[in-house]
């Protein structure tokens, strides 16, 4: 059984807009809130080219589909619990726990309890911005 998540709502103030590569202050109040998939939102934070911080806002029941890239990430569970797959092995993380994923490692999520995931890429994803 599928799950339907609320459309996202966004109280979207005309300042929002993604950062500028370098840009030395982001403001959260400031970084616009994009749709990441069912029931995610992410931010783009600062970054660099090579480096990069996004925070992904999940609800119960969301899922990061399993995927791979030529970066590596760390990724900080700030609250919530995750049910997170690396290289085919699923373990549970929850606030405060990190999960490393070197280039090429396939991995993904489900969001077993409302929370946030804080990720650092190296170099950074063009592909968010």
């Amino acid at each position: 059984m599928w799950k339907r998540f609320a459309e996202p709502v966004f109280s979207v103030k005309m300042d929002m807009k993604l950062p500028e590569k370098k840009q030395r202050w982001v403001y959260h109040a400031e970084a616009l809130p994009q749709t990441a998939g069912e029931g995610v939102t992410r931010r783009v934070l600062a970054y660099t080219d090579g480096l990069m911080c996004v925070e992904n806002t999940f609800e119960k029941g969301a899922v990061g589909a399993l995927h791979h890239h030529p970066h590596t990430q760390i990724t900080y569970v700030v609250s919530g619990a995750f049910d997170f797959t690396v290289d085919g092995v699923t373990r549970t993380v929850r606030a405060g726990d990190t999960i490393l994923k070197e280039d090429g490692v396939e991995h993904g999520c489900v969001c077993t309890e409302a929370g946030i995931l804080l990720d650092i890429f190296t170099p950074m994803r063009e592909n968010f911005v």
